[in-house]
């Protein structure tokens, strides 16, 4: 937790404030990032590069504060719930409209939840539809039914108490979109995506750039800035250097060496993404020889993380993990004794395991950089070394991030490094999604490991459905001595993801999430 601390003092001293400076309309703000977005169908994408955009485009019901998770007015601007907690009753915001000219209003509402909930629904189509799976327990699911109370109430009815049921309809992939456009465009709704946000969607040159224009008309002011540019550029030195030559705005995915030019650079200026991710490697359960815990425990032992975190991370904002959860999340156990790198360890264990002269596997190296992985290529070469070293030939495998996705989803690789930005501020998003049984279904995975616990899922369900913050924590605690003891991953890093801007650039506050709203920012 010391740790941690630092974390916090390296965040309170570098974090940009908007200024008290009078803002500008208009402008364009260029944002360079690592990769492309995979869909623009907030409901049908479970990267953080698509939900970016998405987040500009769309609305959800409730929405999360600038500076944390607590859940506050969106679409809609009031709500209560039953006693019993299954009833939710949502009173909408009156007078918006989508992109396209047409209401929202309770039936498009109901609309977009029935899209999602039901694989019969005409318009259930355009993806696997993971987070509602993921965050609902599939098809139906908790969800027994949203009803129309009239134009502007909506009561949803769910099964059973979720006690982050609020929080996870604040994520951007719950985001409401137009009914009409829906219909109008079908499988091609996610590359024509219409929604109540702040920006509309323009143009998608795909692996080239994003353009969105303000929407002059939204419930929440008009944006102060004209446009935004979300240009993909891979590499992270090429995407600095388009920052130094003013070409962009904003950009994220910063090598070590360069957050020191930042600080150096009387043009540019440091943000700071708070802590609320991880980075692990995930051992295929399914295959040999990730099924046998002594494989998966000498691969911990093999791998120096220290000096991985000191390499390939910028120094001062990034840690290494012991946990799934980051430390700035309750539940978080730090109790926990993380494996020691320890090869000659890890070379026993493989004797013991039947692999005297290890054995030959593939490693799974992500193709984008993401706020958890800033140089995912040199991390997996430091891995493959690694491992190398204790016997194990690991050749890397990479694809295009929407192939590299899907794949892992299927259950097609044998190890595969990912990474998770929580989304609600509630362990369940990180345990359940990542590590649940339900979600280790081959074609829509969250839980790429394919780790099958019945004790981890009792105790995952029964935090569900308390309302106890206390009694919820401790049972999270114990769900990371579970996964610790059973090591489906290689837990790797957390991170406070720096970017790095213009100091033109005004009133850019990055959320914990991964994701913000774009539509107070101006540029001078």
């Amino acid at each position: 937790m010391k740790k941690y601390i630092v974390f916090l003092l390296v965040l309170l001293l570098f974090v940009s404030f908007a200024n008290s400076q009078t803002p500008k309309r208009g402008g364009t703000l260029v944002f360079g990032r690592g990769g492309d977005s995979v869909k623009l169908d907030p409901i049908n994408v479970t990267d953080g590069e698509s939900l970016r955009v998405t987040h500009q485009i769309f609305d959800t019901l409730v929405k999360y504060k600038p500076n944390n998770t607590e859940v506050v007015p969106s679409l809609a601007v009031k709500w209560t719930v039953s006693k019993d907690q299954k009833v939710w009753t949502f009173y909408l915001r009156k007078g918006v409209k989508f992109h396209d000219g047409t209401p929202f209003n309770a039936q498009a509402v109901k609309f977009n939840f029935d899209r999602w909930r039901d694989p019969k629904n005409p318009y259930h189509f355009g993806g696997e539809f993971e987070y509602w799976g993921y965050m609902f327990g599939g098809f139906p699911g908790i969800v027994k039914s949203v009803d129309v109370i009239d134009d502007y109430t909506v009561k949803i009815t769910l099964t059973k108490p979720l006690a982050p049921f609020l929080s996870n309809l604040a994520m951007p992939c719950f985001a409401i979109a137009s009914p009409t456009a829906i219909k109008k465009y079908k499988e091609d709704f996610f590359k024509n995506p219409v929604g109540t946000g702040p920006f509309k969607f323009v143009s998608w040159i795909k692996g080239d750039k994003i353009v969105l224009e303000a929407n002059k008309n939204y419930w929440d002011g008009a944006p102060y800035l004209d446009k935004i540019i979300f240009r993909s550029i891979p590499d992270n030195s090429a995407r600095f250097m388009e920052l130094e030559a003013g070409t962009v705005d904003i950009i994220d995915g910063i090598n070590p060496e360069d957050v020191e030019r930042v600080k150096q650079n009387k043009n540019l200026q440091l943000f700071i993404r708070p802590s609320l991710n991880v980075c692990y490697i995930a051992m295929n359960m399914d295959k040999k020889p990730f099924d046998d815990i002594r494989v998966r425990l000498a691969i911990n032992y093999a791998i120096n993380k220290k000096a991985i975190v000191d390499a390939y991370y910028p120094k001062g904002f990034a840690m290494v993990a012991k946990n799934p959860i980051p430390p700035s999340l309750w539940g978080y156990n730090d109790k926990i004794q993380d494996y020691s790198y320890d090869p000659e360890k890890a070379k026993k264990l493989l004797v013991e395991a039947g692999y005297p002269n290890g054995f030959k596997t593939t490693l799974w190296a992500m193709p984008v950089n993401r706020p958890y992985i800033p140089q995912p290529m040199k991390v997996a070469e430091a891995v493959q070394s690694y491992l190398k070293a204790v016997g194990i030939d690991a050749e890397i495998v990479t694809y295009d991030w929407g192939t590299y996705l899907q794949k892992t989803e299927n259950g097609e690789h044998d190890m595969a490094f990912l990474g998770w930005t929580g989304d609600n501020g509630d362990p369940d998003n990180f345990f359940y999604v990542l590590l649940d049984k339900d979600n280790a279904v081959k074609g829509s995975a969250g839980n790429i490991a394919f780790y099958r616990s019945d004790e981890l899922h009792e105790i995952l369900i029964k935090a569900q459905t308390i309302s106890n913050q206390k009694e919820r924590a401790k049972l999270y605690e114990k769900a990371c001595e579970i996964v610790h003891r059973d090591v489906p991953w290689v837990i790797l890093a957390h991170t406070m993801p720096p970017l790095a801007g213009k100091k033109t650039v005004h009133n850019y506050i990055p959320h914990a999430t991964g994701s913000e709203p774009l539509n107070k920012v101006w540029k001078e």
